[in-house]
């Protein structure tokens, strides 16, 4: 049976994993070199070009402007709560896709997890189930 230790170190690994590739993936959105990545509708419409003609030098590739890092998550609310057809229109098809699988992940797992630790941690804290084998 695993500990209470086990299951805070696995969960300590998860969680310290999902943080840095959520901070990878925030910083590498930022750099001017993978706009073509994250924005490819955008160099379809002409709203941003290459950065291999704008700029010095290091601006092609490193984005030096702070104040980006700090507001990385601005657009996470304005997509959310934009209407489908903006959103196709804004950032493309797979995106809306991905915001649906991702709002329906939501509804169904939040409420089944919140279900699963009221029965297991229970079973788990007693830890009496092994003993009638």
């Amino acid at each position: 049976m695993a500990t209470i230790g086990d299951v805070c170190m696995a969960a300590a690994i998860n969680i310290l994993s999902a943080f840095a590739f959520f901070v990878a993936f925030a910083i590498l959105r930022l750099q001017p070199f993978n706009d073509r990545v994250y924005f490819p509708k955008w160099y379809l419409k002409g709203i941003r070009n290459s950065p291999t003609h704008a700029g010095g030098s290091v601006r092609k590739f490193v984005n030096l402007d702070w104040s980006t890092y700090i507001r990385f998550l601005n657009w996470m609310p304005a997509a959310l709560r934009m209407p489908e057809p903006e959103l196709i229109d804004h950032a493309g098809f797979d995106s809306v896709v991905y915001i649906r699988i991702y709002l329906l992940g939501l509804k169904i797992f939040v409420p089944l997890s919140v279900l699963a630790f009221a029965v297991l941690v229970p079973i788990n804290i007693t830890g009496r189930y092994l003993e009638h084998r």
